[in-house]
């Protein structure tokens, strides 16, 4: 297929929800009060776009490249996988976040496109028989963005072609490379635990985040690189979600985080710490709430007013200076849309809101947010959870890159987890440490599952957190998991893992493993259940 890196076909602008086309002129294309330059060169297409008079909400460049029948194709996510992550024929109104590849059966050839990571838009892609569209969303909050006289770097396109014998996954690799350019340089591997999958936010205290501290210290077995311990939601004044105020702890449970952080250190393990910094339980000013989708219980604030942007940036330079040496942040996606990645659709979030500042784009809106916590949080480990990860990449050390596992049920671990490594495996040292989520022991979820998983992840070279009750601990899940946490200690399998045959199904069992193949046995008897909790 030719290249998408060239001047489209076609060009068509949005103010709501017509599409009108633009008049093209060289490489420049127009519309009443409306300017759009492309750049190009052998390996890139730039565009800029401007609008000093006129409100937008999106931007279709078009070009016509037929696509064979036959072919598969992939796409990205808003932000985590939901599961849903394919290969799948094609489909003209599937929205493809971010990047798109597609397979000729007929040829063995792998192809695609996408943009640089950060843009400052929104960026999806539809591929149907006739051709490639790129839509870019320019949109503030649930409205068009007023630009004014600025020239907005909407995105940069790259591409790639496979060669005759090169797998989708090393094409995909490639693409990813293409598309980051600076990610953050590894700082080793990312291993440890954190209580969220058996505590769930509740009933914990100091003692248990203690407990589990001596646990994974004991099971790393002095090894050179210490694991993490991570203190998850509920440990705030504000309880477990919103959360927040994020100043102090939970009054008479968790009144000395910097000790507790230093007791962590003390137990041979490095101290980790969630929070949501969008969002809080208690806000005395009614102003600093975004407008917009939210309930009486979501507290989302208005990140682009200066106040709030201090505010998370005060938390998150707290954090690192109570002693914490990883940082997760979670829920900024559903904080600023009203929406998790699953629902977005094409619309992000409901119509007919705006930002306190209507002259950023959403992702203009969300880059900024990134770049606070990255550089409040100095040289702790950054985890993004429910972050845009194209936007997060070269901001985030770590990206949560699928929707929940699950200590209640293990359908909703296989679904999630399994997915998300197989198809974004390929965003691991491209943009980010790849995280996959909790690996859970629990006496209420099937060991024999759950320890296919940790040998799975624990082999990748990607994150590996594990979230153990006690209660499930006996000789047997300690020896699996002391075996799992030195191979991920180790860097994982020497020569990675792949999903053979992701091709073909959303839940891969079959994956090469350093030089071997290893079949993994992922479904109940019952086969897929409904999911739960």
């Amino acid at each position: 297929m030719d290249s998408v890196v060239d001047i489209p076909d076609a060009i068509f602008v949005l103010s709501g929800d017509t599409a009108k086309p633009a008049w093209r002129h060289a490489d420049r294309f127009g519309a009443p009060g409306v300017d759009i330059t492309l750049r190009t060169s052998s390996d890139r297409l730039a565009i800029g776009v401007s609008a000093p008079t006129q409100q937008l909400s999106r931007i279709v460049l078009r070009w016509r490249r037929p696509m064979p029948a036959n072919a598969l194709v992939l796409g990205d996510a808003w932000e985590r996988g939901y599961g849903d992550l394919q290969w799948r024929s094609l489909q003209p109104e599937r929205i493809l976040p971010w990047s798109w590849l597609a397979y000729d059966p007929a040829t063995g050839r792998t192809w695609g496109a996408g943009v640089r990571v950060r843009p400052a838009t929104f960026c999806s892609w539809r591929v149907d028989e006739d051709g490639v569209s790129l839509w870019l969303d320019l949109r503030n909050g649930g409205g068009p963005v007023r630009l004014g006289s600025r020239v907005l770097p909407a995105a940069t396109v790259v591409s790639v072609e496979g060669e005759p014998d090169e797998s989708p996954l090393s094409v995909q690799r490639r693409l990813a490379a293409e598309m980051c350019l600076d990610p953050i340089p590894s700082a080793g591997p990312v291993v440890g635990c954190n209580n969220w999958y058996y505590a769930y936010g509740v009933d914990f205290t100091p003692a248990h985040i203690l407990r589990d501290a001596d646990m994974i210290a004991t099971l790393a077995g002095g090894h050179a690189v210490r694991p993490f311990t991570v203190v998850d939601a509920g440990w705030s004044a504000g309880g477990g979600a919103p959360g927040g105020p994020w100043q102090d702890g939970l009054p008479g449970v968790f009144d000395d985080m910097p000790g507790l952080a230093g007791k962590i250190t003390d137990r041979g393990s490095r101290p980790g710490i969630w929070i949501r910094p969008t969002a809080l339980s208690f806000v005395d000013d009614p102003d600093r709430l975004r407008a917009g989708p939210h309930t009486s219980k979501e507290k989302p604030l208005d990140i682009t007013t200066p106040e709030n942007l201090e505010s998370v940036r005060s938390a998150i330079q707290l954090l690192r200076g109570w002693g914490f040496e990883l940082i997760k942040h979670d829920f900024s996606t559903f904080d600023a849309f009203g929406r998790f990645g699953d629902t977005m659709g094409d619309t992000l979030t409901e119509s007919g809101w705006h930002w306190h500042d209507e002259s950023l784009t959403n992702a203009e809106i969300l880059l900024r947010l990134y770049g606070v916590i990255r550089e409040a949080a100095g040289d702790a480990v950054v985890i993004g959870c429910n972050t845009v990860g194209h936007l997060a990449a070269g901001l985030v050390d770590v990206q949560r890159v699928g929707d929940d596992t699950s200590g209640r049920q293990w359908e909703r671990t296989r679904r999630m987890g399994v997915n998300s490594l197989a198809f974004r495996l390929a965003q691991h040292g491209t943009f980010f440490t790849v995280d996959a989520d909790c690996v859970p022991a629990t006496p209420v979820t099937p060991w024999e599952k759950n320890r296919q998983f940790l040998d799975l992840v624990a082999r990748s070279g990607t994150a590996l957190m594990v979230s153990v009750d006690p209660a499930a601990r006996n000789p047997a899940v300690d020896a699996d998991l002391r075996a799992a946490l030195r191979i991920a200690l180790d860097g994982g399998e020497p020569g990675g893992v792949e999903p053979l045959d992701w091709m073909a199904s959303t839940s891969p069992r079959h994956w090469r493993v350093g030089d071997s193949t290893r079949t993994y046995d992922w479904l109940e008897e019952s086969g897929a259940l409904p999911l739960g909790g």
